[in-house]
């Protein structure tokens, strides 16, 4: 493309990408930064406790803006007028890093190869770009026995296509790559700051070491890999696998809108940017430390020490009156009453008509 300007390819390994780096120049850019992913990214979802549609994991939806975002900053040091990448024309993946380039870089232009009738109409799709890479000499990792597409990062692993696209086929015991003991976890604001490994002692403390040591741990057995079919933002409906490991958590009342914002494409957003202040806001005086046990893809929680918590055990326990006044119950019981024993006397005068 050099006669008509350069551009950044977001290269995956996958498929697609591997077969389109060959059409474009040798120069090749590596930009490592697991360390702000975790810190910029996962921890925020972390503090939402927050799957998309309460089950489909972000791993890879938070990875796109991180992606796009690096893509633009070295479109501006290249001089480059176009991004690309490899995402198909029906995954939500292609609005998640658009909107990220737009919002940052509103002059870039996009190249989308599976959105141009001269790409598509020649690669109806894996099978033919397997040929194409065959007859290239173009390593790739699918094979027509391994057909379908895995997209893997520091958060988690995603597996879609192939087998996976009926339902009624159970998953390959191979799918889960990543997973097959109890740790100490010590929280500030709301995110791990501290783990330690109770059989041998060993700490994590660093964002980037204790999160791939929770993805180990947690790996090991079988937790955060939930089979789903995800409703994708575009409006269809797609089976795939996706295993969070050490971003998983079992908790209820989820921030559904920032899980929503995110998968959507809308992390450089001004309502995502006023979510994340509020929800870390709330997360300032979340510190303490959790005990927990893993075993056969559950977390079980062995023992609980918050000393800002709301919780205090004279006011509950049953051994001791506490600050509290038996007789408030009555009031409060009345109070919430009201409203039932008026519903119960409607009701008996329509009972009588």
């Amino acid at each position: 493309m050099s006669s008509k300007g350069s551009v950044v390819l977001a290269y995956s390994g996958g498929l697609a990408t591997c077969c389109i780096l060959v059409c474009l120049g040798p120069k090749c850019s590596l930009r490592m930064s697991s360390r702000e992913f975790v810190e910029e990214f996962i921890w925020p979802a972390i503090q939402f406790s927050a799957p998309y549609e309460d089950c489909y994991l972000l791993g890879t939806s938070l990875t796109r803006p991180r992606i796009a975002r690096k893509q633009v900053e070295i479109a501006h040091w290249e001089g480059a007028k176009y991004v690309s990448r490899g995402t198909t024309g029906k995954g939500s993946d292609q609005v998640q890093f658009e909107l990220t380039c737009y919002l940052l870089a509103p002059q870039i232009k996009v190249i989308a190869p599976w959105r141009m009738p001269e790409f598509y109409n020649r690669f109806k799709g894996c099978n033919d770009l397997m040929e194409y890479a065959k007859h290239h000499g173009i390593p790739v990792l699918v094979t027509p026995k391994n057909l379908w597409s895995m997209d893997k990062n520091l958060m988690h692993i995603s597996c879609e296509a192939g087998i996976l696209e009926n339902p009624k086929n159970q998953v390959p015991a191979g799918l889960y790559a990543k997973t097959q003991d109890p740790a100490p976890n010590t929280l500030k604001k709301g995110v791990p700051v501290k783990v330690t490994d109770i059989k041998d002692g060993s700490t994590y403390q660093t964002s980037l070491e204790l999160f791939m040591y929770l993805n180990e741990v947690a790996g090991k057995h079988g937790v955060g890999r939930p089979d789903i079919v995800e409703n994708r933002f575009i409006g269809m409906k797609s089976g795939g696998l996706h295993h969070g490991l050490g971003s998983a958590q079992n908790q209820q009342g989820l921030c559904l809108k920032f899980a929503e914002l995110v998968y959507t494409g809308f992390w450089h957003s001004t309502e995502c940017e006023f979510a994340c202040h509020c929800f870390a806001k709330s997360q300032e005086r979340v510190e303490g430390k959790v005990q927990v046990s893993i075993f056969k893809g559950q977390v079980y929680i062995l023992g609980l020490e918050f000393p800002l918590s709301l919780y205090n055990e004279k006011l509950v326990s049953m051994n001791m009156q506490g600050d509290y006044e038996p007789i408030d119950a009555t009031r409060f019981i009345n109070i919430n009453s009201l409203r039932l024993k008026e519903y119960h006397h409607r009701q008996s005068k329509v009972i009588a008509k």
